[in-house]
């Protein structure tokens, strides 16, 4: 049995709509000490209808209090040492509660897309340029657009709505029972006001929306609240304890990695890809293909906002791949078999965009493209650098569309994904954008608990928060560029073509 001689910890908190993940980390030095996440099984999501998208809210409490429950067993702590809890969450979610704060019905989540139309006419009745200017986003199909759904489409579920929240800010309630939400949440619900600093009320009057159902709201680091008796009994906590910090899963991320500053990255590779670039500016033009949110570190006097970037098609075309095209190959495997291939897989071009519409190219989706195959030359090894290739493509042409909404890039850091542990791919992205990438062991949860050490002063920055996280591998940009430029005209041709 391990035993651990640390006077004192903190505990993050990754709300997932897969599964929920906690972790400790040493209050003296941010060190990861145990992590776990709870149910081992991914979570369901309800869909009554094509394209919805819902989960039970409670179901998410239970599991956190499994959860908690687990790593205070596995790692063997005094549950009366754990000082305070940070909350990472899945972004855009709504959940409504009653006066019993309850809540009313099952969370509309992030990949739920009934309240598209709704957004489009709330952009066009508010005023295109008004919410550009205003918002940074049009109000799309985030948090205010699918309350505004339910305001149109369940009266008296509307009618009985005490609060609205984030899928966090409910985490948050049923820890300490307070209604709060930050900026940071707002903002990502399009529901925050840049100009004026605070909560967009022309919107909510626009959307026929009480201000009053809107949370008290707190800064990101602060404190949101104690655990609360009840709080405490459920979860196995400590009563009394702070809820110090709280962010979306992508700005929570970009803070687990360090990335708080103009011209920092930080980049994801999972099913599908993400970009998530720190901009000083607080202007878009490339509102209908990026999303601006204000970063966990935004304020009045420091702009600091979150231009993410997603891309649909990406991991998931390499799974595809690894699925339907080889027997008992691993992914590790696949890319020595790509290494044998010279760089642009000898004319064979793949567009990795078959997981649906693309919100970068401007939510088209005409499936995936292989192009150039020619059955004399091109065989397994040609398909699995293609594909590597077509993924790091992708990610450098949505890098692009960030530089022209005023991002200057200056680096790039990745957690320890399948994508960015491929050389080619991550060699090909460091080339091209003239950016060095760093891989960093780390996770969201863990992220959130130094976030919360931080913001209650126990480290002067999130630098020094995450200093004991090592870079365990660094990409540099290659020599030979000009071979790299070359194939990524041929792709961008294919590209051009594909979208015509």
């Amino acid at each position: 049995m391990r035993v651990y001689h640390c006077n004192m910890y903190w505990i993050g908190y990754d709300i997932g709509s897969s599964s929920i993940k906690a972790a400790l980390i040493n209050a003296d030095n941010g060190s990861p000490i145990d992590m776990v996440q709870y149910p081992e099984k991914e979570m369901s999501i309800a869909s009554a209808q094509s394209g919805w998208a819902e989960q039970d809210p409670q179901r998410w409490w239970q599991n956190l209090c499994k959860t908690t429950q687990n790593l205070i067993s596995k790692s063997n702590i005094n549950k009366s040492e754990i000082k305070g809890i940070g909350i990472s969450y899945q972004m855009h979610g709504l959940v409504i509660v009653d006066k019993k704060l309850e809540p009313i019905r099952p969370s509309i989540i992030w990949c739920d897309s009934r309240a598209v139309e709704t957004g489009e006419q709330l952009f066009h009745n508010a005023g295109e340029e008004k919410c550009i200017d205003h918002l940074l986003n049009a109000p799309g199909n985030f948090t205010l657009s699918k309350l505004k759904w339910v305001k149109d489409n369940e009266p008296e579920n509307y009618q009985n709505i005490y609060k609205f929240m984030l899928p966090g800010d409910y985490i948050a309630l049923r820890l300490s029972g307070e209604c709060t939400t930050t900026p940071s949440g707002l903002s990502e619900g399009i529901l925050w006001d840049f100009k004026e600093n605070q909560i967009a009320k022309w919107l909510l009057e626009e959307a026929g929306i009480d201000t009053s159902l809107v949370p008290e709201i707190r800064p990101s680091f602060s404190e949101q609240g104690r655990v609360s008796k009840k709080g405490a009994e459920e979860s196995g906590l400590p009563e009394g304890i702070p809820i110090m910090y709280r962010a979306g899963d992508q700005p929570n991320n970009a803070l687990a990695l360090n990335v708080m500053e103009p011209g920092q990255i930080a980049a994801t590779g999972g099913t599908s890809g993400v970009v998530y670039a720190i901009s000083g500016q607080q202007r878009t033009q490339e509102h209908t293909r990026i999303n601006s949110f204000a970063h966990v570190n935004h304020s009045k006097d420091a702009t600091r906002i979150g231009k993410l970037l997603c891309i649909n098609g990406t991991g998931i075309q390499y799974s595809w791949m690894k699925n339907e095209l080889t027997i008992g190959l691993s992914y590790n495997d696949m890319n020595q078999i790509a290494e044998k291939v010279t760089i642009g897989s000898d004319g064979l071009s793949i567009l990795p965009f078959g997981n649906g519409a693309e919100r970068m190219l401007e939510n088209r989706g005409k499936g995936s493209r292989i192009l150039n195959l020619n059955f004399n030359i091109h065989k397994k090894s040609h398909l699995f650098r293609a594909a590597l290739e077509g993924i790091a493509f992708a990610f450098v042409h949505g890098m692009e569309i960030l530089q022209n909404d005023g991002v200057d890039i200056s680096s790039i850091k990745a957690g320890n994904d399948n994508l960015f542990r491929a050389g080619i791919f991550s060699k090909t992205v460091a080339t091209l954008s003239q950016s060095k990438i760093d891989i960093v062991e780390t996770t969201g949860s863990v992220g959130a608990a130094r976030a919360a050490a931080y913001a209650h002063g126990d480290f002067a920055s999130i630098g020094e928060a995450t200093a004991t996280d090592a870079v365990q591998l660094t990409y540099e940009p290659e020599n030979n560029i000009n071979e790299y430029q070359e194939a990524y005209q041929i792709w961008k041709e294919a590209l051009n073509e594909y979208l015509d």
